[in-house]
């Protein structure tokens, strides 16, 4: 039995905080996001990492590379420009506008590389929002040795980490949850109006009275509220 389950594969769902971010300080700070998709660290001991900076707007953008480019944690930040024809990333990030950005800083400061030194995979990027990131990863090992090397991070790194769903992992599954593509505001929506019965039949709630229980006006909610669905309908075929 021992045997069989050290051969397991899980996927976890992890979030996280852990001191002297620079990724969680500039999206603590703005209302933007990032999505990173890992670091290296070269043999000069600096750390290298390209992210997708995403918003509603391109300006909360803006504020949040120049607060990374001010930030005393980043050593270089540049934005990247992708010629015709070439895809920045296969990931669909959230919001309406993003940047692509390659940022240089000090691999003390990363927690990547607690992670990768004890067996653990990325499984698509890490999301990072609201001071707090975001990671899909897998572990060959059982569930209570995932969580001794979690515990392990934590005493590392000073960390905080919460473990949000692990099952088996057979591979199949979507690295992008369609509620994943909404901005922080889209998904705030769209769960409001999901939850006060909006999609229920007879509709127990009206735009109105949702947009009113935010203290938005109703036009305003239903453009979030439709952008929403748009995004979601994009990943049913």
């Amino acid at each position: 039995m021992t045997k069989q389950m050290s051969s397991e594969m899980l996927r976890l769902k992890i979030r996280l905080w852990h001191p002297d971010c620079w990724t969680l300080q500039v999206t603590q700070q703005t209302n933007a996001g990032l999505l990173g998709y890992g670091v290296i660290t070269t043999s000069d001991g600096e750390a290298k990492a390209r992210f997708t900076a995403y918003g509603d707007a391109v300006s909360e953008i803006e504020e949040l590379i120049l607060l990374a480019k001010e930030s005393p944690l980043t050593n270089s930040v540049r934005e990247v420009k992708f010629g015709y024809g070439i895809s920045s990333s296969s990931v669909t990030a959230p919001g309406n506008a993003t940047r692509e950005i390659f940022v240089e800083f000090n691999p003390e400061n990363s927690i990547d590389q607690s992670f990768i030194s004890r067996g653990f995979v990325y499984d698509g990027p890490v999301h990072i929002y609201d001071g707090l990131e975001k990671w899909t990863v897998i572990a060959h090992q059982d569930r209570n040795g995932v969580k001794k090397q979690l515990a392990a991070i934590e005493d590392e790194m000073d960390a905080d980490i919460e473990i949000l769903k692990v099952s088996t992992y057979d591979g199949s599954q979507s690295e992008q949850p369609a509620l994943n593509l909404l901005s922080a505001r889209q998904r705030e929506i769209f769960n409001h109006a999901r939850d006060n019965g909006y999609y229920s039949w007879p509709r127990g709630a009206t735009s109105r009275g949702l947009a009113e229980d935010l203290g938005i006006s109703k036009t305003t909610y239903l453009e979030h509220l439709r952008k929403a669905e748009a995004k979601i309908l994009t990943q049913i075929e």
